[in-house]
């Protein structure tokens, strides 16, 4: 029979195969596994308190001595995504490794650890989390700085804040993500605009405002100067409705950073969080300090890291919110990957609802990042057809896009390019999958 476990997960004690003795329970054993589940917190996995207690409790129902069902024990309460595994492979092997770490850690103080990296081999972003969970990573040698200076032409290279620009969200490390949260705060952000029921003066172009060339003539005693006027663009509010589910965690709270400084800007901003239920964070998100915002809208929701219900988060909405928050040409910014798991509701009903309610709806889809991303899912065929553009979310590069995308000029009628494309291999993907069920 074949071991489900990773090849580098061997016994804790003893050679590999040959029955180990059952060890004595340390009196520091739940210490070092509560500073084992703070290192996985501190690298990015999404568990609290309650996995520490989890993890303590499920050690003493098995032989701690057998390193593979502790690993088993462990991961089976700390990961609650699949993509957490890697994670979880690599934290585990560098604090358990050393057979007698767990005697010899004094004050829940971790030895400096590094993992071993093959030197031909590419650094996985994804664990540089890791190491600085651990607090491996390297410091700059001061010393060094001054004994040499070395020149570097930089003409046919990139500097870091370009790669940056591109990297996903979910392969930035903790240093990167708090840069791209700065980033975000620092963009020039714009609002959409419309255009007003008053006018302005114009100086030689816009229509004759014969209102303003009478008060000319009677200050030019009758000579007929004509007056022209323009119309007066007036910003058009935005309402972001954001997924906040498992698979949506690391992309939503970049884009509520996104959202959180459109509202420190000169316009109107509502915003929603739904995984498996509608909350309005719109009064947590007007604090200037972001860090205090997201804290307060992290406080106001329950349903964060949970599932996803996208038909009853949308039929809430569009009963209780919509005729409050969608006035005034409102432009809507739906971000979710589309899974819904809502099998009771209507979704189709639903967001055709939704668009017919603003003037545009625009869907940011994380899962576009992927360059063979095709509608198949039975949300993204629902709901593609009612949007009015469907852009990525998944770097800084595509929010600069969407920010750039919020400052053209949405008249009657607009759509994005790119959507008719999308529209054509839906109708494909539909067709195929109507003949496939036919055939059978």
């Amino acid at each position: 029979m074949t071991s489900s476990h990773p090849d580098n997960v061997t016994p804790l004690f003893g050679a590999p195969g040959r029955p180990a003795p059952r060890p004595k329970r340390g009196e520091r054993m739940d210490q070092n596994i509560a500073h084992f589940v703070r290192v996985l917190r501190r690298a990015g996995l999404r568990i609290g308190p309650a996995a520490t207690l989890d993890c303590i409790e499920a050690s003493r129902t098995i032989d701690i001595g057998n390193r593979v069902e502790f690993y088993h024990a462990l991961a089976s309460c700390c990961m609650k995504n699949p993509e957490d595994r890697l994670v979880f492979d690599q934290a585990f092997q560098m604090f358990w490794r050393n057979p007698r770490l767990m005697e010899k850690m004094r004050d829940l103080l971790l030895p400096s650890l590094t993992r071993e990296v093959d030197g031909d081999g590419e650094e996985d972003p994804n664990l540089r989390r890791v190491d600085e969970a651990f607090g491996s990573a390297a410091e700059p040698d001061p010393q060094q700085d001054e004994r040499e200076s070395i020149e570097i032409d930089m003409s046919m290279t990139s500097s870091a804040t370009e790669l940056l620009q591109t990297t996903d969200f979910q392969m930035m490390s903790t240093a990167e993500i708090a840069e791209a949260e700065r980033a975000i705060d620092a963009m020039r952000l714009a609002f959409p605009t419309r255009p007003s029921r008053r006018f302005s003066p114009a100086s030689s172009h816009g229509r004759l405002s014969f209102r303003r060339t009478l008060r000319r003539m009677a200050r030019q005693a009758g000579m007929p100067l004509p007056a022209h006027e323009k119309r007066q663009q007036r910003a058009r509010p935005i309402v972001v409705i954001c997924d906040i589910s498992g698979s949506m965690e690391r992309y939503s709270r970049m884009l509520l950073r996104f959202a959180h400084a459109l509202t420190q800007r000169r316009g109107t901003v509502h915003s929603f969080l739904f995984g498996t239920r509608l909350t309005n964070v719109t009064r947590q998100m007007k604090d200037r300090d972001p860090d205090a915002a997201l804290r307060a809208v992290s406080a106001s929701v329950e349903d964060w890291s949970g599932g996803t219900r996208i038909s009853s988060a949308l039929q809430s909405f569009n009963r209780n919110w919509s005729r409050r928050v969608l006035g005034q040409g409102a432009v809507v910014l739906l971000i979710t990957d589309g899974l819904d798991r809502d099998e009771g509701g209507d979704l189709g009903f639903e967001i055709d609802r939704l668009h017919r309610s603003c003037a545009r709806l625009v869907w940011l889809n994380p899962l576009l990042r992927f360059d063979g991303f095709e509608p198949r899912s039975g949300g993204v065929q629902t709901i593609l057809p009612h949007v009015d553009a469907f852009l990525p979310v998944h770097s800084l590069e595509s929010i600069r896009q969407l920010s750039d995308l919020l400052q053209r000029d949405m008249a009657p009628g607009w759509r994005s390019q790119t959507l008719a494309s999308w529209h054509h291999r839906l109708h494909d993907i539909q067709a195929e999958q109507t003949a496939g069920g036919g055939i059978g």
